[in-house]
């Protein structure tokens, strides 16, 4: 009843802007998370009686209405996208005839999804994007944006285009290399390049573009999955100024979360304390990406194996999202708690960024159905991609990488990382790479480190390199996210 109470003034608040605005500044963090707590239940309530889908979903999955947020079902693609039409999952039952742009995921680990996405929403994700991109790159030159993102009906390509096209320069030209390195010895080096794509794209980029990087004032916005510290370093050595990633999912909204120079700076403490990282950390493996995000905006929980659940809070959505999963592992931990915990340590939280807001930081550590299962330890892309940037001649000299696990003719697992070859290594032979490359893995996973004496001994892990465009990774494009988990048998 409280929350049906508290409805009105929770609309008031997103809809005079105060809770983007105002309640972001300091000294807001119990307001903003209260107000997210609250827009779950009040999403829920207005969904219940507006969205036919969510509807019969609710009725199908609960027998009473009165739950507390915590008891609310759960949906994802595959129990409310998949089992209900696009129109159902709208409210009022239908797609509005106006304001509406439909985009698509890009089909990485399927068949693509289509999304509906209306004006407010459209817009309200556009000055988030804005106010994020001006609190981190401000300076004297003028910005000129490169989204580099995959166009065409793809998510975060046409939404980034339509949030920055009124904004500043902008020049959309999906991941291509030479239009890239053309546009920026085109228009000089008085400008602040931002390039935005994926990461391994970024890459590529910057080993192969006819460009003297040196010239330029160049940073770089990631998304679409995370990047470890050692490749960030690779990044910033060759000479890019500044590095940030968003945290987003076409499912849902494409800027949830972004990195902070505080949340870089926290990873960054982990790596050189790895007692503190002990205490943050709940999965092993790689670091975990760190961002912040508004609570009043997007309400985080995490299920009981450690999925993240996403409330998309603000109000105006065409196709409401209650506590969707989208399969990533993640956890949150709020600002307050975070700084008591530090200090256990003797960190003052403001050493790491005397300006960082107290939102709260999502420690996300990827997809939930990308890592491969070996001898009871589980291996991340995150963990080979760590690996390959503390090698530096993988670092350079690889491009793409595929996890592979099979049980061969006599029922033992197996594992194979698959690299692709961009240019010849250096001596030593094959074999001693692998055994470099699994001991460095080793390091990076220690469950990993277990496993390995429990393989058989004529049966080790096998490392395999690939010419560019060959084998497993044949046919690759380079527009959608790369594919890390090979199916199959071996």
């Amino acid at each position: 009843m409280i929350h049906r109470l508290l409805a009105p003034l929770w609309y008031l608040l997103h809809r005079s802007g105060l809770c983007s605005t105002v309640f972001m500044l300091r000294g807001f963090e119990r307001v903003r998370w209260h107000v997210g707590r609250i827009g779950v239940r009040v999403r829920y309530e207005s969904a219940l009686q507006q969205v036919p889908a969510y509807r019969d979903f609710v009725s199908a999955h609960t027998s009473r209405h009165d739950k507390s947020a915590a008891d609310l079902p759960v949906t994802d693609k595959i129990n409310y996208v998949n089992a209900y039409p696009m129109d159902a999952r709208c409210e009022s039952g239908r797609i509005p005839l106006r304001g509406v742009m439909i985009d698509e995921s890009s089909g990485s680990s399927g068949r693509p999804t289509n999304w509906v996405r209306g004006a407010h929403e459209r817009a309200a994700n556009a000055r988030t994007i804005r106010r994020g991109l001006k609190r981190r790159l401000q300076g004297d030159r003028p910005l000129f944006f490169i989204n580099a993102f995959a166009l065409g009906p793809w998510a975060t390509g046409i939404n980034l285009t339509l949030a920055l096209s009124s904004w500043g320069r902008l020049k959309s030209l999906g991941p291509d290399i030479v239009k890239i390195a053309n546009t920026l010895n085109d228009f000089g080096p008085s400008q602040h390049f931002v390039i935005m794509g994926y990461p391994p794209f970024l890459k590529q980029l910057l080993d192969r573009a006819d460009v003297d990087w040196s010239r330029f004032t160049v940073s770089f916005i990631y998304g679409g999955e995370g990047m470890s510290e050692s490749m960030r370093r690779y990044f910033e050595h060759r000479g890019i100024e500044r590095v940030y990633g968003s945290y987003g999912a076409s499912d849902l909204e494409l800027n949830l979360a972004a990195e902070t120079d505080f949340t870089i700076a926290l990873r960054r403490l982990m790596e050189t304390r790895p007692e503190i990282a002990a205490r943050l950390m709940r999965h092993t493996g790689a670091l975990p990406m760190i961002f912040q995000y508004n609570p009043a905006d997007f309400f985080l929980e995490t299920t009981v194996g450690g999925e993240l659940l996403v409330t998309v809070c603000r109000p105006g959505y065409v196709a409401p999202k209650i506590r969707y999963n989208i399969h990533d592992l993640g956890h949150v931990m709020r600002f307050p708690a975070l700084s008591a915990l530090l200090a256990e340590f003797g960190v003052d939280i403001t050493t790491l960024d005397a300006n960082a807001m107290d939102l709260p930081v999502l420690l996300h550590y990827g997809r939930s159905d990308l890592s491969v299962a070996w001898y009871g330890c589980k291996i991340p892309p995150a963990d080979v991609q760590e690996t390959l940037f503390r090698m530096p001649a993988f670092a350079t000299g690889i491009d793409a990488f595929r996890l592979h696990t099979f049980d061969d003719a006599d029922g033992d697992k197996r594992l194979v990382i698959a690299l692709e070859q961009v240019q010849e290594l250096p001596p030593p032979p094959t074999e001693t790479w692998s055994g470099q490359f699994f001991d460095t893995l080793a390091a990076v996973n220690q469950d990993f480190r277990e496993s390995r004496r429990m393989a058989p001994a004529i049966k080790p892990p096998r490392l395999e390199l690939h010419p560019q465009g060959t084998g497993p990774f044949d046919g690759a494009d380079i527009r959608i996210k790369r594919q890390y988990v090979l199916q199959g048998a071996g």
